[in-house]
């Protein structure tokens, strides 16, 4: 076989290149679509062996239809969103064991306290506001260092990006609006049963131990997950 009907270095890293200019930006994602595209075009010239390198890859990347490679990538993206949640979930389920679950129920028991407090609306309100301030900092400094490693075209991973552009924001918001809710209908903490305290205590705790799993302790845990979920991550 002649050498341009061989999937050479040079080829691989025009390949890696190609994807990049057709946004796919994490380069798990970028493995799988150069080995596919790879495989493809040797198949297209085993068929059209007269056929150039550039030729065949237009070939094979119209087979990805006119959305090209983002139907790729939201798939990838799916998958890995699912395997996100089962390791945070394994994180949480930590701290409902000794020793942290001691910590756990000690918080619990603080916020049953407070919302018995006659201004535990008012605490809750500037507790949510310096956590959404500080969530806000937070999420400038990680994305500013995400447009660093992308502009100086590190290998950045899908599961990467994950772990470190949290989701903690979304979970912030989401109790603030339910803050909201109870202000318009106009309840009040301390007025509620000993159940209802109960609960909302144990929703809060819940919360708060998933805010720091995802703001905290995944990303001091990046390599070992990374590792854990990408066996070349420790070669690269």
């Amino acid at each position: 076989m002649k050498e341009k009907h061989q999937i050479t270095d040079k080829y691989i890293a025009e390949l890696y290149k190609f994807t990049r200019e057709h946004f796919v930006e994490h380069y798990d994602v970028q493995t799988e679509l150069v080995d596919h595209l790879a495989n493809d075009i040797e198949q297209i010239w085993v068929a059209q062996p007269q056929l150039s390198f550039n030729e065949a890859k237009i070939i094979s990347f119209k087979k990805f239809g006119i959305f090209g490679f983002m139907d790729v990538v939201e798939q990838k993206q799916k998958v890995m969103n699912k395997r996100y949640w089962k390791i945070l979930w394994r994180f949480v389920k930590e701290w409902f064991s000794v020793p942290k679950i001691i910590l756990t129920a000690s918080v619990f028991t603080v916020f049953i306290l407070l919302f018995q407090l006659r201004v535990s609306s008012i605490i809750v309100l500037i507790a949510i506001v310096t956590l959404l301030t500080f969530e806000f900092i937070n999420e400038m400094i990680i994305k500013y260092k995400l447009r660093i490693i992308k502009k100086r075209k590190q290998k950045l991973f899908l599961l990467e990006e994950m772990i470190h552009n949290t989701k903690s924001g979304l979970l912030l918001v989401s109790v603030f609006n339910i803050f909201n809710f109870m202000n318009v209908f106009k309840i009040d903490f301390s007025s509620l049963s000993i159940y209802w305290v109960g609960l909302s205590s144990f929703v809060v705790t819940l919360f708060l131990v998933i805010y720091y799993v995802v703001t905290f302790v995944m990303p001091s845990k990046a390599e070992e997950l990374l590792a854990e979920v990408y066996p070349e991550y420790k070669f690269l």
